[in-house]
């Protein structure tokens, strides 16, 4: 296991390296932890927190995104010193390649070892066995990038630090305005991924009354040219597109050659950059709900703070970037304002806490621990290699808040 300093301009600019020769672990405490203080009250006591996330597998480039976040967002919310209430921040990452199986395995060896804090989590799948290990075990988690709604409210001592599909349906709703007597169709893949989308979707916007349809593709289909005229013979309002894979680009080229992103309103989620190129020359034709990207919080000074710290540390800020900021944010809040050991304690200084984020103002929901934050609209500009998002519009976080719902305890 090797240490580092977090916080430190030196760990900025070999972290890197220092990936490639830990392997699986790499655990960090601060240099200015290692003197002074007063060790009878505590004061230099490290915190211990686990980094439980995607480093490889299929989502390792979103748990890229979100590990180089987190490291920004700890130097920022301590201010350089990688420490919290006078304690130490010893972080330790571990791979858990998107099996839940090895998040699991992982997550306990830190909590016998007296960790308290876990944090994380690209995939839902793992999210969903990490949150019952965390009551279970009374630490605190802080889910990362993992969108299920079914984590909100899960339990007492499970956070959220990215949003969650409703988040996303609500600010898909907010572009087709009153939903009363509209007509809307998901098209999707024919898959547990698109049937939870219609399902979302029907749930969501059907509530607010309009008549929402679907349209299935088999997963291995690849003329999907029948699909694209079977959405625009049915004259939606919205098109909400929930996809998937490598007939992607096929997708939208159908559908911009039967008219469809012509005839309606056309939308789908914002991923991170490299999927622009995805769209070809339908990009420009569609609107995109956006959770995050480079610029759409408009220049606050935490979204600063998050872009130079991760550019200066060698890394590229995109889409979940933010969710490893925002949880190293709550992190630190936590044991500033709550304990160092105590965990209901954390819980309390993070449940109704209200703060600047990098998308703007945040704040964690007491009720249920959803993430409460601003939703944008984006458009694409340019094409391929060159393709770039534009903020069209910013929702505030209540425009699209979920529903709360208790915690399970």
């Amino acid at each position: 296991m090797r240490r580092r300093a977090v916080g430190t301009v030196q760990h900025r600019l070999t972290t890197a390296a220092v990936l490639a020769a830990a392997g699986l672990f790499l655990a960090g405490c601060t240099a200015a932890g290692q003197a002074g203080g007063d060790p009878a009250s505590g004061e230099d006591q490290a915190v211990k927190v686990g980094l439980v996330y995607s480093r490889t597998g299929l989502l390792a480039a979103y748990g890229k995104q979100y590990r180089d976040g987190f490291m920004a967002g700890l130097d920022h919310a301590t201010k350089g010193t990688g420490k919290a209430g006078g304690h130490p921040i010893e972080v330790t990452e571990q791979d858990d390649a998107g099996d839940p199986g090895k998040a699991v395995a992982a997550a306990k060896n830190l909590i016998g070892k007296g960790y308290k804090v876990l944090a994380g989590t690209t995939d839902s799948g793992v999210a969903l066995q990490m949150a019952p290990l965390a009551a279970q075990n009374k630490v605190l988690y802080v889910d990362g990038p993992a969108a299920t709604d079914a984590v909100t409210g899960i339990n007492t001592y499970t956070f959220r630090s990215g949003r969650q599909s409703y988040q996303d349906i609500l600010t898909a709703g907010a572009m087709l305005g009153d939903a009363a007597g509209k007509k809307v169709t998901v098209l999707a893949q024919d898959s547990t991924f698109g049937q939870a989308n219609v399902a979302a979707v029907k749930a969501v916007l059907g509530a607010r009354g309009a008549t929402v349809g679907s349209v299935l593709a088999p997963p291995s289909a690849t003329d999907l040219t029948p699909f694209a005229r079977q959405v625009k013979a049915g004259a939606p309002d919205l098109v909400f597109v929930a996809w998937a894979g490598a007939t992607a680009p096929a997708l939208w080229t159908a559908l911009d050659q039967q008219g469809v992103l012509t005839a309606g309103k056309v939308v789908t989620g914002l991923a991170g950059t490299a999927s622009y190129p995805v769209f070809g020359a339908a990009g420009a034709k569609v609107s995109f709900l956006a959770h995050y990207f480079p610029g759409a919080g408009g220049g606050n000074a935490v979204e600063k703070a998050m872009l130079d710290g991760v550019r200066e540390a060698g890394g590229t800020p995109d889409l979940f970037t933010v969710d490893g900021f925002t949880a190293a944010q709550m992190i630190v809040r936590a044991v500033e304002e709550g304990s160092a050991t105590d965990t209901a304690a954390m819980v309390k200084a993070l449940e109704g806490w209200t703060f600047d984020g990098v998308k703007g103002e945040t704040q964690v929901r007491a009720e249920d621990h959803a993430l409460i934050q601003p939703m944008f609209v984006a458009r694409l500009n340019g094409r391929g290699a060159t393709a770039r998002p534009e903020l069209v519009d910013s929702l505030p976080m209540d425009k699209v808040a979920p529903p709360a719902k208790p915690s399970a305890g």
